[in-house]
């Protein structure tokens, strides 16, 4: 678990200058990127910009409100297991993307990791209650309680605020959370005794009582 601990801190400094630089590089070109790259709701010809647009942010403010959430829960969701945590960011980011897609007003532009934040928010309270592990439901439990003031950002918001990707993304961490639980194959029966042996012996005098 610590190096997967280690290897989850590194991921989430990556992440965070990934999108640093690519913000630079957006503000350099006037934003042009995020509106040459964001998510276009109801064109089919900017669907793949649902692989982009979470990298993209309109404005500083913009991006730094997302990336200290991000960065925490984001390791949250990888501690204990990178290649898992991959998995469960793919399939948020898809949810979050194509729901988005589907209920934003057509033709608006979305871009943003907010969708990614609420993503593993979710992932984050439900992991512990499908994975049955005491560490995680009390890492649950704390987040809702520390980040309870995240809830009202999965209802409609005034205009600009793309909602949809957050309450979407939270789907998503729920889902990722279900399809992506610990599934413990079933303990092997113990071995039989050999006869002969003290065990089978104290058995056999058990069955006669």
């Amino acid at each position: 678990m610590v190096a997967e601990a280690r290897k989850a801190f590194w991921v989430m400094v990556g992440f965070l200058v990934l999108i640093w630089l690519v913000q630079i590089a957006n503000w350099a070109s006037g934003y042009a990127l995020s509106r040459e790259h964001g998510l276009q709701a109801w064109n089919p010809a900017s669907l793949p910009e649902i692989a982009t647009a979470p990298f993209l942010h309109w404005d500083w403010g913009h991006i730094q409100a997302n990336s200290g959430p991000v960065f925490i829960f984001g390791f949250l969701a990888a501690y204990r297991g990178v290649a898992r945590f991959f998995w469960v960011t793919g399939l948020i980011i898809l949810v979050s993307g194509l729901g988005a897609w589907f209920t934003s007003e057509a033709g608006s532009v979305g871009a943003g990791a907010s969708g990614v934040l609420f993503g593993y928010f979710g992932y984050i309270l439900v992991r512990g209650l499908f994975d049955r592990h005491l560490i995680d439901i009390v890492i649950g439990v704390v987040m809702a309680l520390c980040f309870s003031y995240q809830f009202p950002g999965l209802l409609p918001q005034e205009d600009g605020i793309g909602w949809q990707a957050h309450l979407f993304g939270f789907i998503g961490g729920l889902l990722g959370g279900w399809l992506f639980r610990d599934r413990k194959s079933p303990r092997p029966p113990a071995p039989a005794a050999p006869p002969g042996s003290a065990t089978a012996l104290l058995k056999e005098i058990d069955d006669l009582r």
